[in-house]
């Protein structure tokens, strides 16, 4: 053996080479207008945003998904907020599967430290506490990086707090974004936690994603106003599950993106005027969602190839001529959508992406365009 042992440095670079030259892949998983998505780099190492809702609903989709996609391990599990719909199914998660690191924003601005104010997940910050003792636990801040190898995965928003320096060598980064003209504040009340939520920005080569959790409006605008430090991406993660709380023109037209997830429910998110706004933003071609929406009804979902999961027709035909009211379909406690779709991104450091339905198994290619972001 000890003849070949020259070759061994070449082995290893072919091995970076092909690992390389391997896609980003993203499934977004349905959990009924929580949040889940997983994320394997073209190295292999793995990245889940969000655990979706408590109960076996979310994990075994979360687990169906992991399988499908042969994934062993979690390298980097980020809780983007402390909200049930977005760490609930963590406690059960852990069980199942190994954690390398637990990312969060740090402590939750809810709950045991704000009188008046309920821990969504009973016991969750003493339990998570537990969780992450025996791992590894980064608490981040605007700026910081995620090292996962082949990626460059940067934090831009947490714990209320954003960006301001442009990403080097990001196309639009610094310049003067013309939306927040447009944009006013919003009085919002509620629940704090959604604007304390991490946003990441992901970039493969010439493509390039973005995820905000449920980051609240003003923020959108603290972070994106007056001058845009985070440039244009490829594809965008509906923010807080396409709701108008959040998804600003200052952040959806300043991020110009040619495709939008959106991780909503039938009943939950796709708002009116967030559809909008997405539809108005400069260059988005399409917009893909988990469910078909209710509250965006006839006019404003998109055409049934790009939804993962449809009611059944006459269900939505009951529902949507029934009287104010007195509409049927799933709400709050409805029974689970069986079987659960889920939507899958594969990209390439060249810009190129591909979306697919594992519902119908329609897909569709966006190449990269001169200039691609």
């Amino acid at each position: 053996m000890k003849r070949f042992a020259w070759l061994l440095p070449f082995v290893f670079a072919l091995e970076l080479l092909l690992a390389a030259q391997q896609p980003l892949a993203i499934y977004v998983i349905d959990t009924e207008g929580g949040k889940a998505a997983l994320w394997i780099a073209p190295s292999g190492q793995t990245v889940l945003i969000d655990s979706g809702s408590p109960g076996a609903r979310d994990l075994d989709r979360l687990m169906e998904v992991i399988a499908v996609a042969g994934v062993t391990r979690i390298d980097y599990l980020i809780s983007t907020h402390y909200h049930v719909d977005h760490v609930g199914g963590l406690q059960e998660l852990v069980k199942r599967i190994p954690v390398g690191t637990f990312v969060d924003h740090g402590p939750t601005v809810e709950g045991p430290v704000a009188p008046g104010l309920r821990e969504q997940v009973p016991g969750f910050q003493a339990a998570y506490a537990e969780v992450w003792a025996g791992a590894k636990h980064l608490v981040v801040k605007p700026g910081d990086m995620i090292p996962v190898a082949g990626l460059d995965w940067r934090l831009v928003a947490s714990a209320g707090a954003a960006l301001k320096a442009p990403i080097a060598g990001a196309a639009g980064a610094g310049q003067s974004n013309a939306a927040c003209a447009q944009t006013q504040p919003k009085d919002i009340t509620g629940d704090p936690e959604n604007g304390q939520s991490i946003g990441s920005v992901i970039t493969l080569g010439r493509f390039r994603a973005a995820d905000f959790g449920d980051l609240l409006w003003n923020r959108e605008i603290a972070l994106m106003c007056p001058e845009n430090p985070l440039g244009t991406v490829s594809l965008f993660m509906v923010s807080h599950h396409g709701l108008n709380a959040s998804n600003s023109p200052t952040l959806v037209h300043g991020l110009r993106p040619r495709v939008a997830i959106m991780q909503n429910g039938t009943n939950k998110g796709a708002a009116v005027d967030v559809m909008q706004t997405l539809r108005a933003s400069p260059g988005l071609e399409d917009i893909w969602q988990l469910h078909w929406s209710y509250t965006a009804g006839i006019e404003h979902n998109p055409p049934g190839v790009f939804i993962a999961n449809l009611e059944e027709p006459a269900t939505m035909a009951a529902r949507m001529t029934a009287p104010p009211g007195l509409g049927g379909g799933r709400g709050a406690g409805g029974p689970p959508h069986v079987p659960a779709y889920w939507i899958k991104v594969t990209a390439s450091a060249d810009g190129t992406f591909t979306v697919a339905n594992s519902r119908n198994n329609f897909s569709k290619t966006y190449n990269p365009s001169e200039g691609a972001r």
